[in-house]
């Protein structure tokens, strides 16, 4: 028992707790193998890139398009599924951009983009989103947001976020946006990506 400390006494009818003190190991924390000094780098891999991205499909993602404005008004958006939540409080989320994609200076750089999860009635829209060399927002309905990012008609959910912040991870630029309005579609089906491939149903 610690010097100086009085243990409390409650009575419950004829019977009287004595309360004590936690033991002062209870309060620490626990540690496996705290002796062994954590490694200065990871084993380099033991599989190759196309092993790696095979083993990557086998998680199933919903299919997103992000969208924004570059600083000359212009609208941009491409195809993820690298988004998820991040917090409740205050309410982030996330998504990673290759450091080698075109937008990356747009959405580097900008105040604000809008991250639209698309609905099952969607995949050619994630697969034009995809694509290269064409317009990518010729013949899309879509309003702009609070911000100005566009909002693609028929979405299944929208989230309008500010650039909160930015990591440079290997190959990636993870961005984590504070979301300052959402709305969703109750009851409508996500397009889901499993495998490099675009699900419109859900196959289980």
């Amino acid at each position: 028992m610690p010097a100086g400390y009085a243990p409390r006494l409650r009575g419950f009818g004829r019977h009287t707790i004595i309360a004590l003190p936690p033991s002062p190991t209870a309060l620490r924390p626990a540690f496996v193998n705290s002796s062994l000094p954590p490694p200065a780098l990871a084993r380099p891999p033991s599989f190759s890139a196309r092993e790696f991205r095979d083993a990557l499909g086998m998680f199933a993602t919903g299919v997103t398009i992000v969208t924004a404005r570059n600083a000359a008004g212009e609208l941009i958006g491409l195809t993820a599924n690298s988004f998820n939540s991040v917090s409740l409080e205050p309410p982030l989320v996330l998504w990673s951009l290759s450091r080698a994609a075109a937008s990356m200076p747009a959405f580097a750089n900008g105040s604000h983009y809008a991250i639209n999860v698309l609905a099952a009635d969607q995949k050619a829209l994630a697969e034009r989103f995809a694509a290269r060399g064409i317009d990518r927002f010729a013949g899309v309905e879509h309003h702009p947001g609070i911000s100005g990012a566009p909002l693609l008609a028929g979405a299944a959910a929208t989230f309008e976020c500010f650039n909160r912040s930015r990591y440079d991870e290997g190959d990636h630029v993870i961005f984590v946006g504070e979301v300052e309005r959402c709305q969703h579609q109750d009851g409508m089906s996500p397009l889901l990506y499993h495998g490099g491939r675009f699900y419109t149903e859900h196959p289980l």
